[in-house]
């Protein structure tokens, strides 16, 4: 007795459809988070914690020594950075503030990021009903950090 014919093509669209369903996941996969990702990553909190723990400050000379090609070559000190909305690791080079990098905290995503070297960087992470924009400047090769939020409304 052969199968009815309805039964043979429902069972063949079924067959396209799980290998069309599984070729995409797979190519998703593949591709990774350069689909979902941010601009200069999104880390978590371990891999803020490894970052910060890599850091280390630079040594604080006296006026009178020169400094060495060493320590002029040494990257710049990034410091960490919380606001409501996420975490920002900062550093200067000179006056001038650059972000290094940037995560949300649960519940926010990255909606803006002007990652410097410039006069001001900044990164806005958004909810549902907030913002929260951390504004990192520097002083005297020393990043800091204002942190502005506001409820609902769009205060640009």
């Amino acid at each position: 007795m052969q199968a009815p014919r309805s039964l043979v093509a429902g069972a063949g669209w079924l067959a396209a459809a799980v290998v069309v369903t599984v070729a995409g996941l797979g190519g998703i996969r593949l591709v990774g988070d350069s689909l979902t990702g941010t601009a200069g990553g999104v880390l978590s909190e371990q891999e803020v914690a490894r970052a910060l723990a890599d850091a280390t400050p630079s040594p604080v000379r006296s006026s009178a020594a020169a400094p060495t090609s060493a320590a002029a070559s040494r990257p710049p000190a990034l410091t960490s950075f919380p606001s409501s909305g996420g975490v920002a690791i900062a550093g200067c080079r000179g006056n001038q503030a650059f972000l290094e990098r940037w995560s949300p905290k649960p519940g926010y995503e990255v909606r803006d990021v002007d990652a410097g070297p410039d006069d001001e960087a900044e990164v806005r992470f958004e909810s549902a009903d907030r913002h929260v924009d951390l504004k990192i400047t520097c002083s005297g090769g020393v990043p800091r950090a204002v942190e502005h939020a506001n409820h609902g409304e769009d205060d640009d």
